[in-house]
């Protein structure tokens, strides 16, 4: 027996950071569980669920869109309608994007190339349960990898969304071309959110910042109090 939350990271075929967040998670409190994504359900007791960076299988047709239609999403679909804490991290935010958990979507980077390098983030916004051990204004250093990370959407939903507190981490300059250069973006409920950088890659100080590690951590948070309620 443990008390820590149980957190669900779902497996696609050519992911590859799959480990790196399950080993993120369990350093910030988690009991992190690999799920395949063929499965049909989520693992009993799960707090939290958890779409990793990587590149999931289908990318070449277009970033997330066959990797949303896998059989695990209607679990996390319904684990997201019940309240559950759901981050899509990199690949993952595609993912979220694709299976209409998240507004925008995800586009090729500005300058047409691969990105990798440490990001400068902004918090923007605290709201949704993510952000809770976060301050508004406060600078992250959190790094990035992609190639299709610049999220856009229509006038009329970016400016509704950054109204409603939505945006809650934006790029301190311009890194891929992301509209506003926004990084992060949570739904409505404020349970979902996508996240272009990489936390789990930031959980401690000799890999050069441990900023990640709050963005985790809070998750793991949520992830707590999900469970707390369900049993209530």
């Amino acid at each position: 027996m443990t008390n820590r939350p149980h957190v669900a990271v779902i497996v696609f075929p050519g992911s590859n950071d799959d480990r790196d967040a399950a080993w993120a998670l369990g350093s910030v409190g988690a009991e992190p569980a690999l799920v395949w994504h063929e499965e049909t359900e989520l693992p009993p007791d799960i707090g939290a669920v958890v779409l990793p960076g990587g590149f999931a299988y289908g990318d070449y047709l277009r970033t997330g869109a066959i990797a949303s239609v896998a059989p695990i999403m209607d679990a996390v679909r319904a684990f997201a309608a019940s309240g559950g804490p759901v981050l899509g991290i990199c690949n993952g935010f595609q993912i979220l994007c694709e299976a209409r958990l998240l507004p925008g979507v995800l586009r090729a980077n500005r300058q047409l190339e691969f990105v990798c390098r440490d990001a400068a983030l902004e918090v923007e916004s605290v709201d949704g349960v993510f952000m809770r051990r976060c301050s508004v204004g406060q600078r992250l250093v959190i790094p990035v990898k992609h190639g299709e990370g610049a999220w856009y959407a229509d006038e009329g939903t970016f400016v509704h969304l950054a109204a409603r507190g939505q945006i809650v981490l934006r790029y301190a300059e311009d890194v891929n071309g992301s509209l506003g250069n926004v990084a992060g973006v949570v739904n409505e409920a404020g349970n979902v959110m996508g996240l272009m950088p990489h936390p789990e890659h930031a959980v401690d100080p000799l890999l050069g910042s441990a900023d990640g590690g709050l963005l985790l951590a809070g998750l793991v948070d949520a992830a707590a109090a999900h469970r707390a309620l369900a049993h209530a």
